[in-house]
Order: C-alpha cells, then structure tokens, then sequence
C-alpha cells in the first residue's frame, strides 16, 4: 500500500514594516494626488467653460455655471467683429518654437554625450557655467540685447526670437540630457566602438533611441518654455514677428476685461502645448522618470 508524499506547507513570511506602512499611505497619497491633479485642473476647465459663455453670463458674480453656451467669444478671437486676424502670431509662434527647439535639441545632445558619455576635462565646471547663465533675471538683459537687435536690424524679426529662444532654452536641455544619456549602457558604445561606427553613427542609430524617451522630454519642455515667453516677444517684436501670447495682451483693453474672449482666446493659444503633451505623454513620463529609481 503506497502513501502519498507528504508536503511541507510554509507559513506566509510576515510583511516587513516598511511593507505595511505602504500598504496604510498607499491610498492616501493616491488620494493626495487626485486632490492635487484637480485642484490644478479646475482652473482650465473653468476657463475652457467661460469661453463658451456670453460676455453677460461671463461677467456675473458669482460665475454662472448653467448658462447657456455661445461660440461669440471664439468668434471674436477669429476677427469676426474686428477683422484682426490671429493666424500670423500663430504661425510665429510655432515657428519659433519649433525652430529654436530643433536647434536646441541639435545642441544639446553632443553637448550632453561630450559630459556624459565622453566626458571632457573639467565637465562640471562647464555644467556650472551652463547654469550660471540661467542666474541673471532676463529682464536685466533686455537692454542690450534690445540695443543689439536695433544695431543689427533685427528688430522686430522671428529669426531673433528663434535665437533669443534656442540661448535661453539650451542650457536646461543640456541639463536634463545629460542625466538621460548618463543612462545609456555603456557595453552598447563598446561594442559600437570595436564596431567602428563614428560619432555621427553612435549618435543616431545608438545613444538616439535609447535615449528617445529624454529626447522627448527635452524638446517638449523646450516648446512650451518657447511657445510660453512673453518678454523677449513683447519688447523685441511688434507688427510683423509678435507672437500669441502678445496677441493674447492685446485682449485686455481700456474699455475693459471681456472674460469670455479672453478665455476662448487662451484656450486655443493653449491648445498646442496640450496636443504636443497629449501626444508625446508616453514618452515624457518616460523621460522624466528615467533615472529616478536605481
């Protein structure tokens, strides 16, 4: 008569410590995080609903929230009363941004693989002075360079905003680059390397896609910084090369703030940052949490 084997049944091993007080905070910081994901939502979704209201309903106090919706304030944003067309500051911004943001992202990765990968001589001194240039206040520089552009006729001119824009956004993207391309297996450019591949190669069909997650990252932050600034476009532009955010000021009249044209306008000036973060959303988390845990 055979017996069946018999089996050892082990105790489950005791959560450690740590363990259970992850398993208390884990509900409440996702609670935490909600509240905070709406708190900062609330804001747009207020200004997206204001733009579909009248200016009379816009105006109430407090807000009305059941009102009826109107496209008035989208239609005066077209030129429909005015006949002042939005599509040229438009098209000024989404050049500048998206000229000076190749440029950037041109730079910076040489720049970050000579830091990072291939480290140069004193390379943290040379962080240092890339950081030391986002210390001084821009408006501390915006007479001379003021100055320049008038010596220089380029006034008024997209391509000054392109390099004011590609300057002022270079330095962080050679930062934050950096820290991606530092995770870059190093047995790949070995084996690149005895491959014989150069520099050029190395940076395109090696460091470039497994660091395409940061590529993303930095050039959609280096966007919307671009597609964002203010001063330098306010100041050193006018007719020609304003760009819509000063497009945007030029709502705010002496005759008064008509809320629902200024949140119509400001909801389709932001609808290009929230598509370009919408569509590349996988990778900017990617990017932004690359190195963040060992």
């Amino acid at each position: 008569m055979s017996s069946a084997p018999l089996t050892l049944r082990r105790s489950p091993r005791p959560a450690s410590p740590d363990a259970r007080r992850r398993r208390r905070t884990g509900p409440l910081l996702g609670l935490v995080a909600w509240l905070c994901g709406i708190a900062f939502f609330l804001p747009v979704a207020w200004m997206v609903l204001t733009s579909f209201h009248s200016e009379t309903d816009a105006a109430t106090n407090p807000p009305s929230v059941g009102a009826g919706l109107s496209l008035h304030g989208y239609r005066e944003f077209f030129g429909a009363g005015t006949g002042i067309s939005p599509w040229p500051p438009l098209i000024n911004s989404f050049t500048a941004s998206v000229v000076s943001t190749l440029l950037v992202l041109l730079l910076a990765i040489p720049a970050a693989y000579a830091l990072s990968i291939k480290p140069v001589r004193k390379w943290s001194d040379v962080l240092f002075f890339f950081l030391s240039t986002k210390m001084l206040p821009l408006v501390a520089g915006l007479l001379p360079l003021y100055l320049v552009a008038q010596n220089t006729g380029m006034l008024d001119s997209i391509w000054l905003l392109v390099i004011l824009y590609t300057s002022m956004n270079l330095p962080i993207a050679v930062w934050m680059m950096r820290s991606f391309l530092a995770e870059v297996p190093v047995e790949m450019l070995e084996a690149a390397s005895i491959d014989g591949a150069g520099l050029t190669t190395t940076l395109t069909r090696i460091v470039a896609p497994v660091a395409m997650p940061g590529i993303a990252a930095t050039a959609l932050i280096s966007f919307i910084f671009s597609w964002n600034e203010l001063l330098f476009a306010r100041v050193l532009t006018g007719i020609v090369a304003g760009t819509s955010p000063v497009f945007l000021t030029g709502f705010v009249t002496s005759q008064g703030l008509f809320l629902a044209k200024v949140c119509a306008a400001a909801t389709v000036i932001s609808l290009p940052v929230l598509i370009a973060g919408f569509a590349a959303q996988d990778k900017l988390v990617q990017g932004l949490s690359l190195g963040a845990v060992k």
